[in-house]
């Protein structure tokens, strides 16, 4: 059942260590929650995100060998594990992306001419940790975004960084140096209950901002 309560989505999300085991989840669901979460905003819309989801138990033992051990409460009960990548050369479909952008009329012949001579060299003339940090701010909102639509769909989750990253984009059959791990995020129905929940508490308010003078 889809949750719609954009605040109970937001306020009550929380990161869950222990999941319903019985609990899978279509792949037709995770088409509908990734359409969903690609509606996220990325830099020069270069969608610069790659998702590689271990849904059966033999991908998430896969997964779970580069994990860190502390991980495992998460790992052996989860229906899924996404693991979000960061595409370094996402900048190389930028000309395609936007020329379709104007075939379909969604932008005029000026406006493609001013994004391709404006933006693309920056990427094409930019360094590889430039365009690293570009794609990996896109995945972070992404990845977000995702936690967030799960919860609408009824699910839980948990972001994961503890783990080898020097292990996993080969884990994927991905290239190392054009994918970078953002983060894992493990997804399912929790199973928690008082005694088992982590309880967290977020600094005041006040003392995260500032109003500039």
């Amino acid at each position: 059942m889809r949750n719609n309560d954009f605040n109970d989505v937001v306020q009550n999300r929380h990161s869950v260590r222990h999941f319903d085991k019985s609990v899978k989840i279509p792949r037709s669901e995770f088409k509908e929650m990734f359409e969903e979460t690609i509606t996220a905003p990325s830099g020069c819309n270069l969608q610069g995100w790659h998702f590689e989801v271990a849904d059966t138990p033999e991908t998430i033992a896969k997964v779970k060998k580069y994990m860190l051990r502390f991980n495992d409460s998460q790992m052996d009960s989860c229906a899924a594990v996404v693991q979000v990548f960061a595409d370094v050369y996402a900048y190389k479909k930028y000309r395609e992306n936007w020329t379709k952008e104007y075939e379909t009329g969604n932008i005029t012949k000026e406006k493609l001419d001013e994004v391709l001579r404006t933006f693309l060299p920056s990427y094409e003339n930019g360094t590889y940790y430039s365009c690293a940090i570009d794609s990996i701010r896109s995945c972070s909102l992404a990845a977000m975004q995702f936690m967030l639509v799960a919860r609408n769909h009824g699910y839980d989750t948990n972001p994961i960084a503890g783990y080898d990253e020097s292990k996993i984009a080969r884990t994927f059959n991905l290239e190392p140096k054009r994918y970078l791990p953002v983060m894992a995020i493990v997804i399912g129905k929790s199973n928690e209950t008082e005694e088992t929940m982590a309880k967290t508490t977020r600094y005041p308010a006040e003392s995260v901002y500032h109003f500039a003078e």
